[in-house]
């Protein structure tokens, strides 16, 4: 039977604003998504870094001053939350494939670690290194 409410509802829980309230689950969910295509980029640079070491020394000087500049250091730095964040959103799956911590309350204060976790991971990074 054809739904004549279709155009009275939000298509999309993805529609933030008037239509749905943001949620820890939501905003972890999709921050494990952009954090996954952050990496890509961090992935990216790392190897233009080795492509240009293996170019010559002129080109290797060129990219290793950007990376090292302050615009390469806060890309890297961002670059480290991101995969240890994208690392925590890993573990929270694997606990949710086993079946465990799938209620509501749970599953915030696994998004809450994960936020936490992944700013203390990072500092200790930057610290260590």
């Amino acid at each position: 039977m054809a739904d004549v409410n279709r155009g009275n509802r939000p298509l999309s829980p993805f529609m933030l604003g008037k239509y749905y309230r943001p949620q820890m689950t939501s905003i972890s969910s999709i921050l494990v998504r952009i954090t996954g295509n952050a990496l890509i980029a961090a992935a990216f640079l790392s190897v233009w870094w080795l492509l240009a070491a293996a170019t010559g020394p002129e080109y290797f000087d060129f990219v290793n001053w950007l990376i090292t500049s302050w615009i390469g250091d806060i890309v890297m730095f961002l670059s480290v939350w991101a995969l240890w964040y994208h690392f925590g959103g890993g573990l929270r799956h694997l606990v949710w494939d086993a079946g465990r911590c799938l209620d509501v309350a749970t599953s915030e204060k696994l998004g809450w670690a994960m936020l936490i976790g992944a700013t203390i991971m990072t500092i200790i990074t930057a610290l260590v290194v």
